[in-house]
């Protein structure tokens, strides 16, 4: 009796595909348990390595300390310096019942001024809420931004070099009307409004465009006036149309203007206002961790997706 061809050929294709399919599964649970094992290898790194609530406490003599946020980089939603982030933080330092006080440390070329003002405004309630003194100090930058979180404490202290002020509000873009002209792009935009498409890089700018813009700055820059007149009461020296006009100057300029209290850096500080050796760090160190997890995500769902891939390319 003679092998059916056709039949020979079917049941080669039903082991070829159980044997994909068996394969399948393999590397899916096989991906499955490295995922899960990585899963409960970072949270023990993170019961590890990130601190609590409680902070990391700095060697020194002394039995007293103060309670240290630093805050470093870009005012922006999402960012390390974020609403979001910092208030968590400045809360725990606040709580501190053994801290003497507080110290924000900032290195900060500013950033959205929405963001700066929630912290802003945090730190006077927090000040309000648990009685406690609180001491900037400026490290490289102390501008824009960075500045109006400053002025919500109590005294402010730069490095001589330390950049600071550029109180002011800037806008910044690019047009390119002429462009698409030259290069044959023909722009469509559809609004329900005649003012949505306002601003629109591809669109020629209009006086009534740089009119809007003037208000709108000029309203946000009023704001930012007001809270460094609020916060340096009495304190600044120098003529508000200079103050004012967005410029910046090293540490020791800004001290003879009355926008800072004094020269010093964090170790002088703490001695200088707080008459202690020591502090307590509640400031953010998650991101790094935060940065395996999601890189851990990621690469597992590559893995997942590429097994049909390669398993059929290898039968092929």
């Amino acid at each position: 009796m003679q092998n059916d061809p056709m039949q020979n050929h079917d049941l080669v294709s039903q082991l070829i595909r159980d044997f994909i399919e068996e394969k399948r599964s393999e590397r899916f649970w096989r991906n499955l348990r490295f995922f899960i094992v990585l899963i409960i290898l970072l949270g023990v790194l993170c019961l590890l390595f990130i601190p609590s609530s409680s902070g990391t406490l700095s060697e020194g003599e002394g039995s007293n300390y103060v309670s240290l946020v630093r805050l470093e980089g870009m005012i922006a939603p999402g960012e390390n310096f974020s609403a979001e982030t910092v208030l968590p933080l400045l809360t725990d330092a606040f709580k501190d019942k053994d801290a003497v006080g507080v110290i924000i440390d900032i290195n900060s070329g500013g950033g959205t001024p929405v963001q700066a003002s929630i912290i802003h405004d945090a730190i006077l309630r927090l000040k309000k809420q648990y009685h406690k003194k609180v001491i900037v100090v400026g490290e490289d930058m102390l501008a824009s931004g960075a500045y109006f979180v400053a002025v919500a404490a109590d005294k402010i202290y730069v490095n001589p070099n330390t950049i600071t002020g550029s109180i002011g509000v800037i806008m910044k873009g690019f047009g390119f009307p002429e462009l698409i002209k030259k290069i044959g792009i023909e722009r469509r935009v559809y609004t329900s409004g005649i003012n949505k498409d306002r601003l629109d890089p591809f669109l020629p700018q209009t006086p009534d465009d740089i009119a809007k813009i003037k208000q709108v700055i000029s309203e946000v820059h009023t704001n930012f006036d007001d809270m460094v007149l609020a916060g340096r009461k009495g304190k600044l020296h120098g003529d508000p149309n200079s103050l004012f006009t967005g410029d910046f100057w090293s540490g020791v300029g800004a001290l003879q203007l009355g926008l800072v209290d004094g020269l010093g850096n964090l170790d002088d500080v703490m001695v200088t206002e707080f008459k202690v050796a020591r502090y307590k760090d509640y400031s953010e160190t998650q991101p790094f961790l935060q940065m395996l997890a999601n890189q851990a995500g990621a690469e597992f769902h590559l893995i997942l997706n590429d097994t049909e891939t390669k398993l059929l390319e290898k039968f092929n």
